[in-house]
């Protein structure tokens, strides 16, 4: 409010004294010319009389000619020698006209008091000047009363535009006052939007959107608070029992003195161990997942030779487990707009998915194929087995956290996580995330598709 009325109680003081000095100047143009048509009249009355100037008028013309209701008038003819020819003595020190003028305005002072003065001088001969002079308490008056209309209704103006502005500041603020006071009640905990009036309520855009701001704020740390809830409890929940496990196990190995067992225990431990950094690295790459969704910087990745490397570092892994990892098209120079970190994680679960799952159906060689193609502007990578595949129904299922493929828990320690990163990866990438049927309808495909492929 101070901000707001301090420059424009400065602008009506500027403007004000701007119309008084307009004013004053009129109000004296105007009782200066009557006087000097007062002058002019007297002037047509002096004449040249056996030599002499004299004045024609009788104290009745003078009175009729200088009448005024209010101001007290004096005049005087004064010859070119300075002497008096008629009128009041003492006028006779009014301002000359200067040169190539014939009136000039002065201020004089008589008997004491101040008088406004015009001096008409008569250049032609016979040479003489004429002064009019009279008191002022009409002009002051009237200066008065303009200033009274002029700068009350001003001022008026100003007080009821302070009292409008204040109230409507007061009103468009009030949803911020709200906003302090809900936040100084509300619990740490609270994280639900805002109520009205900050939000779809407010007089004000930006109060509006200071709303939308805040609810969109507190949707963004209620989502990190969620998925940090749902982090802790999926590893609270998951590390039980293999922790449980591996303490059993120890416990029973402990117990036995034969040495083959307390080894078949010592083994049983170490997969089991495996097993739980297995479940804590997917869990907290989805939790790395869901941190990236804000701030994530795509750049121009070339698929060919990323998967290449990763390959290459997947091998001594696929020929332990006696399966045939192989890939192709990698040599197109495919590059799309992408992640380097997210894309080796989604192609690592893909390729650690096929090599726990992709166990064929009859005694045939285990055959995991990574396969980049450019098809119609979009780069295909997909990561195909030659395993019993998947049904369309379990392949939506499969795509949700924790959703396990029947009997996979028993037999290669799946969590059911895999898809499920590989699916957040593809969503913050901007790809798509597919699962079909492998080549010729044998074991399963998952792909990622990227958009606006260049080569």
């Amino acid at each position: 409010m101070r901000r707001a009325m301090l420059p424009l109680a400065l602008t009506w003081a500027i403007g004000a004294a701007i119309a008084v000095l307009i004013g004053d100047s009129f109000t004296e143009q105007a009782f200066d010319r009557a006087m000097l048509d007062d002058a002019y009249a007297v002037s047509l009355h002096v004449s040249q009389q056996s030599g002499n100037l004299e004045l024609s008028l009788t104290d009745d013309d003078l009175e009729a000619v200088l009448f005024d209701q209010s101001e007290a008038v004096y005049f005087a003819v004064i010859a070119a020698d300075g002497a008096l020819i008629a009128g009041q003595p003492g006028l006779e020190t009014a301002a000359l006209p200067a040169a190539g003028s014939v009136h000039a305005f002065s201020a004089v002072r008589l008997a004491n008091q101040h008088l406004r003065a015009v001096r008409l001088m008569q250049r032609d001969t016979p040479q003489f000047s004429v002064v009019i002079a009279q008191t002022t308490v009409d002009r002051s008056q009237f200066l008065q009363r303009l200033l009274i209309y002029s700068v009350v209704p001003q001022l008026l103006l100003l007080g009821l535009l302070a009292w409008g502005l204040r109230r409507a500041i007061h009103q468009d603020l009030a949803p911020l006052a709200a906003l302090q006071q809900t936040l100084d009640r509300r619990d740490a905990a609270d994280l639900t939007p805002m109520p009205p009036p900050l939000a779809g309520e407010a007089t004000t855009r930006e109060v509006e959107r200071v709303g939308v701001a805040i609810n969109a704020l507190l949707g963004r740390v209620s989502e990190g608070v969620r998925a940090q809830r749902e982090f802790t409890g999926n590893v609270a929940h998951e590390m039980r029992t293999p922790l449980a496990g591996i303490r059993a196990l120890a416990e029973y190995g402990l117990a036995q003195n034969d040495p083959q067992v307390q080894r078949e225990q010592l083994q049983a431990i170490v997969a089991s161990q495996a097993r739980a950094s297995h479940l804590v690295d997917q869990l907290l790459a989805l939790a790395l997942a869901d941190e990236a969704r804000d701030g994530l910087a795509l750049e121009a990745v070339e698929l060919g030779a990323l998967t290449r490397a990763l390959v290459l570092g997947w091998l001594p892994r696929a020929d332990e487990a006696g399966i045939d990892l192989g890939a192709q098209g990698l040599e197109q120079g495919v590059t799309v707009r992408g992640n380097t970190a997210l894309i080796e994680g989604a192609l690592a679960n893909l390729i650690d998915n096929a090599i726990r799952h992709g166990r064929p159906t009859e005694l045939t060689p285990r055959v995991v194929t990574i396969d980049l193609t450019l098809e119609r502007g979009e780069a295909r990578l997909s990561v195909i087995d030659n395993g019993p595949g998947l049904g369309p129904e379990e392949r939506l299922r499969l795509l949700q956290r924790w959703a396990r493929a029947d009997g996979s828990e028993r037999t290669n320690g799946g969590v059911g996580l895999g898809l499920a990163i590989v699916t957040r990866y593809a969503e913050l990438l901007g790809a798509r995330f597919e699962l079909d049927g492998g080549n010729s309808g044998v074991g399963l495909k998952a792909s990622l598709v990227f958009a606006a492929a260049a080569t």
